[in-house]
């Protein structure tokens, strides 16, 4: 079965330790999680490898601050207490930094912006990204999520199906189990390019609620970890200034992910 496969997975990869550069083995110790089923954000392989835009940025940001950085798997739902119960140091994985959330992690400066979308069947008799639209349908969104209040605040008329990992939504989509799904643009747009996503086609991008989606994704840290804090917030500004965010951008997009200057 599929999600025990991926515990499985899990549980190796947090024995794995990937190093952000031998250079860097005397400085200090950061211990960095992030999901690995959100692609092309953060994916885990067979082998346990964690990879994706979330781990890249993460080891430009490690070499930036010379930190020895150490990486682990850990599930969406469970981040935000097991960061509080100090299991590591960091989340990076494309967390939304929210009011809501913000009442019990920190957060740095956004890393990248980009809105959400919603995804149809090739064949579906929806043309609008609506409530109307949606009235009756079921619309899959992965659970505890900025797309899934999304949904809930302004698809009203959808009944809203809840789902642990992306994967799982993606699923039922294209097995004609649900009528659409939202997400991520680039998550849902990406799906689409592969032999699994070729079921479906992006309907639309929606307009960002800035109380519900943000300013952008974050890194989430403890409270009161301030100096932490602004260490990453400095190495986010260098690696946008000297071309290194850029390199890591452009292994994956083929736009500046990072949205627009002023949306802090």
């Amino acid at each position: 079965m599929r999600m025990s496969k991926r515990f499985a997975l899990a549980a190796a990869a947090a024995l794995l330790t990937l190093s952000a550069g031998s250079a860097m083995a005397d400085g200090e110790k950061i211990v960095i999680a992030t999901e690995g089923a959100y692609p092309p954000f953060n994916m885990l392989g067979a082998d346990g490898t964690l990879s994706g835009f979330d781990v890249d940025i993460a080891r430009a940001l490690c070499t930036q601050m010379k930190a020895d950085c150490t990486f682990v798997a850990q599930e969406w739902d469970g981040a935000i207490p097991a960061l509080s119960a100090k299991k590591f140091d960091a989340f990076i994985a494309s967390m939304s930094i929210t009011e809501e959330r913000k009442q019990k992690v920190d957060f740095t400066d956004k890393y990248y912006n980009t809105p959400p979308a919603i995804a149809v069947p090739k064949d579906s008799a929806i043309t609008a990204t609506t409530a109307e639209a949606f009235a009756g349908k079921t619309l899959g969104a992965q659970s505890s999520t900025t797309h899934s209040n999304y949904a809930e605040a302004h698809l009203k008329g959808a009944e809203l199906k809840l789902y642990p990992t992306a994967d799982e939504y993606k699923l039922d989509l294209a097995n004609g189990r649900i009528d659409g799904a939202i997400d991520d643009v680039v998550v849902l747009s990406e799906w689409l390019k592969t032999p699994d996503g070729a079921c479906c086609k992006l309907l639309g991008t929606l307009p960002i609620d800035p109380v519900i989606n943000g300013p952008g994704a974050g890194i989430a840290l403890r409270k009161g970890n301030d100096a932490l804090r602004e260490k990453f917030n400095a190495a986010i500004k260098a690696i946008r200034a000297n071309g290194e965010y850029k390199k890591v951008n452009d292994k994956y997009f083929t736009f500046d992910a990072y949205g627009a200057e002023n949306a802090q």
